[in-house]
């Protein structure tokens, strides 16, 4: 899979999280789709069967991938409309208490401050940017502050399954189980944009009503183009915010219903080559092994980059224990992230700075080598004070 993606050949990339290359083979998938729709006529009787065999065959894997029937999982253009386009469809009530962890990205942060001002909703936080040890002083002290954390107003729980930014493992299923004990049940919406394509996530995305992933980070598939999970009971209480032709269950007809199932998030007319080339990029990471064989490859390959950052002079990294999955953030005492990631990719060396914490972070995916490990271990070795 590496040698089929030409981003690898010229550079040592540690950017996954941020957004994966894609392979050779993706893009062929992509443009050959795109000849048969041209070739076949963008919108003739004979286009329809080919793209719907297209989009059922990607919702299909992808079913498998997550472990959830495909009627639960609504296609999106990323995380953000994942999350979003659902969690305003719920029915809020004036006084409902949205409770936020301190590590969600700000995209879905300023989508439930909005909700909040429009419907007359508060918003709470608690802290997990903290929780650094393993996984199960992470569970324990997790579970604790969720539980002095929730009100009797509390509507919503919003917390991601792999931190954006610190690396730490959320116990999303256990979190769910605590959220059944309240008695409002507070619907739960899951931000896995770090892991579909990094690790399993069966369990998560059935225990959430909300789990909303992306195509274009761990899954090396094109941007523009995600999934989300969502629950039986989000199904059966939540309708549609943005709708257009594919929310309805006949598009040609204005008095339509909407979809009873996850399609009636879904909205009007998508890029159907990017289902073409992210049902190919999956099925090259079936081949590379297990969704467990894959994270494992990824633990080992981060384990050895996080050990090495802790031989390093001035470096610090942010958990206490090797991370449970391919995200390994650090900091570099004495020197701005921004100058240290300006400093590394003048040697071809890309990883990335991130602002709260403000800290730096390096992902290892299968595609990373041994190599390309002690390349950037060595090039922080020799990153000068106030780099530039």
């Amino acid at each position: 899979m590496r040698e089929s993606m030409p981003a690898l050949h010229s550079k040592t990339y540690f950017n996954y999280g941020g957004q994966g290359p894609l392979p050779e083979p993706s893009l062929e998938a992509i443009l050959e789709t795109w000849r048969q729709i041209q070739t076949r006529g963008p919108f003739t009787t004979d286009i329809w069967p080919f793209l719907n065999h297209i989009i059922g065959g990607l919702r299909q894997r992808l079913s498998l991938w997550m472990g959830v029937p495909p009627q639960r999982l609504a296609f999106t253009e990323n995380v953000s409309s994942g999350c979003i386009l659902p969690l305003w469809g719920l029915p809020w009530r004036r006084g409902d208490a949205l409770l936020i962890s301190d590590c969600e990205h700000p995209g879905v942060v300023a989508a439930c401050h909005e909700l909040a001002r429009r419907h007359a909703l508060t918003v709470h936080f608690f802290k997990v940017s903290d929780l650094t040890a393993g996984a199960a002083n992470t569970s324990s002290t997790l579970l604790d502050r969720l539980d002095a954390s929730l009100t009797a107003s509390t509507r919503l729980v919003v917390l991601s399954h792999l931190l954006w930014n610190t690396g730490q493992l959320m116990p999303i299923d256990q979190v769910a189980e605590r959220l059944q004990c309240h008695p409002r049940h507070p619907w739960l919406l899951v931000d896995a944009a770090q892991t579909l394509g990094s690790m399993p996530v069966h369990a998560a995305a059935n225990a959430a009503d909300i789990y909303a992933c992306t195509g274009h980070k761990w899954c090396c598939g094109p941007e523009g183009l995600g999934v989300v999970a969502l629950s039986e009971r989000l199904l059966q209480e939540g309708q549609p915010t943005l709708i257009g032709w594919r929310s309805l269950s006949d598009e040609g007809h204005a008095d339509s219903s909407f979809h009873a199932d996850a399609r009636r998030f879904e909205v009007a007319t998508s890029c159907t080559p990017l289902f073409a080339g992210l049902n190919c990029s999956l099925q090259l990471l079936e081949r590379a092994g297990s969704d467990q064989e894959r994270l494992e490859q990824i633990q080992n390959l981060a384990a050895s980059l996080w050990e090495g950052l802790r031989r390093l002079p001035g470096v610090q990294t942010v958990l206490e224990v090797p991370p449970p999955a391919g995200l390994v953030s650090f900091h570099c005492q004495s020197v701005h992230p921004d100058d240290v990631v300006r400093h590394l990719g003048g040697q071809g060396i890309w990883i990335r700075s991130l602002a709260d914490p403000s800290c730096l972070r390096a992902c290892t995916h299968i595609t990373t080598t041994s190599d390309e490990l002690e390349q950037l271990l060595q090039a922080l070795n020799h990153v000068p004070a106030g780099a530039a």
